[in-house]
């Protein structure tokens, strides 16, 4: 189905653009959301009568994300998750976390908008990119940790995904192998 973009549809093509896309995605999500109207002369003309109004929304839309994206560009959040030793969650960090995260920090952010291709499963410093507009992304740090503590203590540069013991091993003393046994009786 040919399609005319009423605003820039990531990895799709720009505003005014007449593309051919699957009839789903069309039918499902470009028509319903407003973001495409069907390509036939009627709606050509439609959209050359709205062009201009059509550019000023975008225009207002991707100036209000900006203003956004500099106040949530380096961001850091924490977020306290269980972990086993080795510093794999028992669980994972979606999409939905962290759009919760930002929201709760004052930003209007949803769900869709946070550009995770899969989710975090391991403690450590995670860089998130949030795309406010489609010209425009943020990013944010997610500081993932098992505790408040060891938030800080990773945001100071410790590395707390390997295993760390705590004790020391003391040599032998020379000349004896396992328990008082000497080397020479082996």
């Amino acid at each position: 189905m040919d399609v005319i973009l009423l605003e820039r549809v990531a990895k799709l093509g720009q505003m005014g653009e007449i593309v051919h896309v699957k009839d789903g995605y069309a039918r499902n999500y470009l028509l319903p959301q407003g973001k495409a109207l069907r390509a036939n002369e009627a709606n050509k003309k439609r959209f050359e009568a709205e062009k201009v109004y059509l550019e000023a929304r975008n225009l207002e839309r991707k100036s209000d994300a900006e203003k956004v994206a500099e106040a949530l560009n380096g961001q850091s959040f924490i977020v306290v998750r269980q972990a086993g030793e080795t510093g794999q969650l028992y669980g994972s960090v979606s999409s939905r976390d962290v759009a919760d995260l930002v929201s709760e920090a004052g930003f209007s952010v949803a769900r869709s908008q946070v550009v995770l291709e899969v989710p975090i499963k391991s403690i450590g410093l995670h860089n998130v990119v949030i795309a406010l507009h489609p010209e425009v992304e943020a990013t944010v740090t997610l500081n993932v940790a098992r505790s408040v503590d060891e938030a800080t203590r990773q945001s100071q540069g410790e590395d707390l995904s390997t295993v760390q013991d705590d004790f020391e091993l003391e040599p032998l003393p020379e000349g004896e192998g396992f328990a008082g046994v000497d080397d020479e009786e082996i």
